[in-house]
């Protein structure tokens, strides 16, 4: 696949696919490493689209991954006792969620995070989540490219 004519949609619907799921996510990072901002989005219902284009780095669950630089998973997103996250994640009617970051191949920088989720109470296996590391590496060149926020 020619990278640079990625169509960041068609590449979540095949991505969600694999690992049927129902919604997944893909942010971009500033420059400054404090926010994330949404690039391409699947099944994320319409009214909350707008509540997940920016998101701070320590917040909700892509944003404790992009801080923590580690995979956040919540086997039932609808009974998420920790706080990571946010009270609007659960109007998605999502359950099991994984995030992962996505890191400079250059810099080794959180350059962004990608989520999938679906609708069941789900526990991502240690597999499953080395494989969406590997999908989040694998996009890292596309999303380095793509103009950052400010």
């Amino acid at each position: 696949m020619r990278m640079e004519y990625l169509d960041p949609r068609a590449w979540m619907n095949g991505i969600l696919a694999d690992f049927n799921c129902q919604t997944g996510t893909l942010h971009r990072a500033d420059e400054a490493g404090q926010m994330l901002s949404l690039v391409a989005q699947v099944g994320v219902p319409a009214f909350l689209v707008e509540r997940i284009s920016k998101i701070p780095f320590g917040k909700g669950i892509a944003g404790v991954a992009a801080a923590t630089r580690e995979p956040v998973e919540l086997c039932n997103l609808q009974q998420d006792l920790g706080g990571i996250a946010k009270p609007d994640a659960q109007k998605t009617q999502v359950s099991g969620s994984l995030a992962v970051p996505v890191f400079s191949k250059e810099s080794g920088k959180v350059i962004g995070t990608l989520g999938v989720g679906m609708v069941e109470p789900h526990e991502f296996s240690e597999a499953e989540k080395e494989r969406l590391k590997a999908v989040a590496e694998s996009i890292a060149p596309w999303l380095e490219s793509q103009q950052p926020a400010k």
